[in-house]
């Protein structure tokens, strides 16, 4: 009976970490494609947290720095910053495109062509502190 019980645990704890973790549906993620020479560029996709998270950083083996940044206007002047962080709400999608909100990926190791996957790793933190990792492939185009 104890083996039982042990095991019972034992097989039910990755679900009961499963259901703790905030789960975010990732939607049309892509990277934009580069050029030879070119040794930066941008991931965007579109983001729905079940429950409220906030987007705290991005990696990628495809580059050397990985960032989250905001574009937008100040004074007139279109200007680009990264931030500590994106809150993602609960149920509401966020989107991370040309313009706005993005990731961006800074000392690419090659070009990154057309019809390459990108692959990207999120990480989310909720309320509780706790963090997960969410992980993406992107298309680039």
């Amino acid at each position: 009976m104890r083996r039982l019980l042990i095991a019972s645990a034992l097989f039910a704890a990755p679900f009961t970490a499963q259901a703790q973790s905030p789960s975010v549906k990732v939607d049309d993620p892509w990277v934009r494609a580069t050029v030879a020479p070119q040794k930066a560029t941008g991931a965007f996709m579109q983001l729905t947290a079940a429950r409220a998270v906030k987007l705290v950083a991005a990696s990628s083996p495809v580059a050397a720095m990985v960032e989250i940044h905001e574009m937008k206007m100040d004074d007139g002047v279109m200007k680009m910053r990264a931030v500590d962080a994106l809150p993602l709400p609960a149920g509401q999608a966020v989107a991370l495109k040309p313009g706005g909100y993005h990731v961006m990926l800074m000392g690419l190791k090659s070009q990154i062509k057309a019809g390459e996957t990108v692959p990207l790793t999120l990480t989310v933190e909720g309320e509780d502190k706790q963090r997960t990792a969410v992980e993406i492939k992107a298309l680039a185009r």
